[in-house]
């Protein structure tokens, strides 16, 4: 296996720091929330005995800095822009061949916008928990919710805002033990202090733009076969969490496909939520 290599990439507005690791086919890893590159550092390995893993910092995210002030930027993040972005990633990285992608959380809302507007650039997209409040049958609440984390940021700060947050999605969660320090990878362990610095990004600017996102479906039909909406076993009962990709697996005419774990499925059980994803890739897509 190649030992991993990092890069950079010039994109509008900013400069992406990116990883790849393994050879074969390249597979796309997009990360949600605060995350970064580091946050599927326990999977990487084992994906990338099958394929040219390639994971990134999204835009103003830890060590991919912005090139423009954000105030010229917008006050929100665009969907777009960041699918853009992985476009261009892909563009690098797989120029000659179609990719393969998995994007969790706020990472599978820019998948399957991807996937939506550049559709012959992908093989398949896994969607892990998508947060499209849009998609469900009273948004509101959980619209309210994510309103009340961004004003507690302005006026409490990020610790606050965090902890609301985690509150309000609490309930229906399934008790885990949190992974202890000592058994994470050391990248992932060290993403920990990057992901603190990131929240003021993630809850003021990507979290309320990017779960309000209205899925292109019109757009998506057409290819519905090479995305798997996907969600973890453990958030069946989270709303928010498990409800939009279950809505947009039954728009589709798709099925939804379970994985290990929760929310955080890929880095509470990597390796189990690596085989999983192996033996979603490995079969046919359904026309």
């Amino acid at each position: 296996m190649h030992p991993q290599r990092t890069g950079t990439l010039a994109v509008p507005g900013a400069t992406l720091h990116y990883e790849t690791l393994g050879s074969g086919p390249v597979l796309l890893l997009i990360p949600g929330g605060a995350g970064d590159a580091g946050l599927y550092a326990g999977m990487a390995p084992l994906l990338a005995t099958r394929y040219t893993v390639v994971s990134y910092d999204p835009r103003g995210l830890s060590r991919s800095p912005l090139t423009a002030p954000p105030d010229a930027i917008g006050a929100d993040e665009e969907v777009s822009v960041w699918s853009d972005d992985a476009r261009r990633l892909l563009d690098l990285l797989a120029p000659d061949e179609e990719a393969v992608v998995l994007g969790c959380s706020s990472g599978a809302v820019v998948a399957v916008d991807l996937l939506a507007r550049h559709p012959r650039r992908l093989r398949r997209v896994v969607a892990h928990e998508p947060p499209l409040l849009e998609l469900l049958p009273d948004p509101a609440p959980h619209r309210a919710l994510f309103a009340e984390v961004r004003e507690l940021l302005r006026t409490r700060g990020a610790e606050a805002a965090m902890a609301r947050l985690g509150e309000g999605l609490a309930h229906g969660a399934v008790e885990r033990a949190p992974v202890p320090a000592t058994e994470l990878p050391p990248e992932t362990a060290e993403m920990a202090p990057r992901m603190h610095a990131n929240l003021p990004v993630f809850l003021g600017r990507v979290l309320r733009s990017f779960s309000s996102a209205v899925p292109d479906l019109a757009a998506l039909r057409p290819v519905a076969h090479r995305l798997v909406p996907a969600a973890g076993r453990d958030s069946r009962l989270q709303t928010p969490l498990y409800g939009p990709a279950a809505r947009l697996a039954e728009l589709l005419g798709s099925r939804l496909e379970e994985f290990p774990g929760g929310h955080l499925g890929a880095v509470e059980c990597p390796r189990e939520f690596a085989d999983r994803l192996l033996a979603v890739l490995d079969r046919p897509a359904p026309r």
